[in-house]
Protein backbone atom coordinates (compact mmCIF):
# COMPACT_ATOMS: atom_id res chain seq x y z
CA UNK A 1 0.00 0.00 0.00
CA UNK A 2 3.21 2.23 0.69
CA UNK A 3 3.62 2.56 -3.15
CA UNK A 4 0.69 3.59 -4.31
CA UNK A 5 2.01 7.13 -2.61
CA UNK A 6 4.44 6.85 -5.48
CA UNK A 7 2.35 5.21 -8.06
CA UNK A 8 -0.61 7.42 -8.35
CA UNK A 9 1.38 10.79 -8.73
CA UNK A 10 3.87 9.13 -10.99
CA UNK A 11 0.85 7.78 -13.16
CA UNK A 12 -1.02 11.18 -13.12
CA UNK A 13 2.53 13.08 -14.18
CA UNK A 14 2.54 10.61 -17.15
CA UNK A 15 -0.84 10.97 -17.97
CA UNK A 16 -0.31 14.60 -18.03
CA UNK A 17 2.62 14.81 -19.77
CA UNK A 18 1.16 12.93 -22.71
CA UNK A 19 -2.11 14.60 -22.71
CA UNK A 20 0.26 17.98 -22.98
CA UNK A 21 2.27 16.47 -26.08
CA UNK A 22 -0.93 15.53 -28.03
CA UNK A 23 -2.10 18.93 -27.24
CA UNK A 24 1.17 20.41 -28.45
CA UNK A 25 0.60 18.16 -31.54
CA UNK A 26 -2.70 19.62 -32.79
CA UNK A 27 -1.67 22.88 -31.67
CA UNK A 28 1.63 22.85 -34.20
CA UNK A 29 -0.96 20.99 -37.10
CA UNK A 30 0.46 17.23 -36.79
CA UNK A 31 -2.69 16.43 -37.62
CA UNK A 32 -4.06 18.79 -40.46
CA UNK A 33 -3.12 16.94 -43.67
CA UNK A 34 -3.36 12.92 -43.07
CA UNK A 35 -4.12 12.45 -46.89
CA UNK A 36 -0.89 14.74 -48.35
CA UNK A 37 1.89 11.64 -47.82
CA UNK A 38 -0.61 9.07 -49.04
CA UNK A 39 -0.47 11.38 -52.26
CA UNK A 40 2.79 12.93 -52.37
CA UNK A 41 4.09 9.38 -52.95
CA UNK A 42 2.59 8.81 -56.23
CA UNK A 43 3.81 12.03 -57.77
CA UNK A 44 7.47 12.70 -59.13
CA UNK A 45 8.92 15.77 -57.81
CA UNK A 46 11.55 16.25 -59.64
CA UNK A 47 10.98 17.22 -63.67
CA UNK A 48 12.39 14.88 -66.27
CA UNK A 49 15.99 15.62 -67.00
CA UNK A 50 17.36 16.45 -70.81
CA UNK A 51 19.21 13.23 -70.64
CA UNK A 52 16.25 11.17 -72.59
CA UNK A 53 13.11 9.41 -71.87
CA UNK A 54 14.02 7.62 -69.36
CA UNK A 55 16.84 9.21 -67.67
CA UNK A 56 20.17 8.83 -67.61
CA UNK A 57 20.82 5.07 -67.20
CA UNK A 58 22.74 3.91 -63.89
CA UNK A 59 24.45 0.86 -65.07
CA UNK A 60 26.38 -0.77 -68.16
CA UNK A 61 24.46 -3.13 -68.79
CA UNK A 62 21.62 -2.94 -71.19
CA UNK A 63 17.77 -3.44 -70.14
CA UNK A 64 16.92 -6.89 -70.38
CA UNK A 65 12.91 -8.25 -70.98
CA UNK A 66 11.08 -11.05 -68.74
CA UNK A 67 12.73 -14.13 -70.87
CA UNK A 68 16.18 -12.56 -70.05
CA UNK A 69 17.50 -11.94 -73.17
CA UNK A 70 19.15 -8.23 -74.14
CA UNK A 71 16.80 -5.42 -75.80
CA UNK A 72 18.63 -3.53 -78.65
CA UNK A 73 18.60 0.06 -78.28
Amino acid sequence: MEALVFLIPAALFLGLLGLGAFLWSLRTGQYDDLDGAAHRILFDDDPPSAAGKDGPRSSAAPPQDSAGSTKPR
